[in-house]
């Protein structure tokens, strides 16, 4: 009998270690820090999930211990740089984003350029309440200063209108100071194609 009790005895004291041994590795599991790679690699397959962002082949480096990371490389528009910043926040809970993203509009060449895109262009024209001439230039021209614009932190773009028709480019709207309406006509006047530029933006005093 005594023989019995100390066997069923050793039996439950090996069941309470396994079972406590088996809690103690689902804590441990469940408690397991996340590596700075893995971090990196949630946020890339973010990225991966738009087109767009996964073709620019941006640069992460994140901390995990620190739930933070930053971004770097290149991108063509400030909704592509504001994309890629809200794709890495959705990626880990709480994470803070440093944003190094750069935004360089891309130039196409005149011979790149072609007749579906100006009239693309010429649509979003009318849209923002711009004017562009019927040749391919024109166009051409048009589409290459919106982006240098979007891409010039100095310059206010949304409240300028380009209009260009026969090469010849003029700028309307308000800015808030003489740099920015001075940059705005040194952003046109070096663009490729331009033969005449006309500023005709006015200075909001009351920004």
């Amino acid at each position: 009998m005594k023989k019995f009790a100390l066997s069923l005895g050793l039996i439950l004291s090996s069941a309470i270690l396994i079972a406590a041994c088996e809690s103690a590795t689902v804590t441990d599991r469940a408690g397991a820090k996340m590596t700075n790679s893995e971090l990196e690699t949630k946020i890339k397959n973010k990225f991966n999930s738009d087109e767009q962002i996964k073709a620019a082949d941006l640069s992460v480096s994140a901390d995990a211990s620190e739930n933070t990371t930053t971004l770097s490389g290149t991108v063509g528009t400030e909704a592509l740089r504001d994309r890629a910043v809200s794709l890495a926040k959705a990626a880990n809970p709480g994470i803070v984003v440093t944003d190094k993203i750069v935004v360089k509009p891309v130039e196409l060449t005149r011979a790149e350029y072609t007749e579906d895109m100006a009239k693309d262009a010429r649509v979003k024209a009318k849209s923002a309440g711009d004017t562009v001439g019927d040749s391919l230039d024109d166009a051409w021209i048009h589409t290459k200063i919106v982006a240098k614009l979007i891409g010039n932190s100095t310059t206010p773009e949304r409240k300028i209108n380009v209009d260009v028709v026969n090469n010849t480019v003029t700028l309307r709207g308000a800015v808030n100071t003489p740099e920015q309406k001075a940059e705005a006509e040194r952003v046109a006047k070096d663009t490729e194609g331009v033969q005449k530029v006309v500023n005709k933006l006015t200075i909001n005093r009351a920004a």
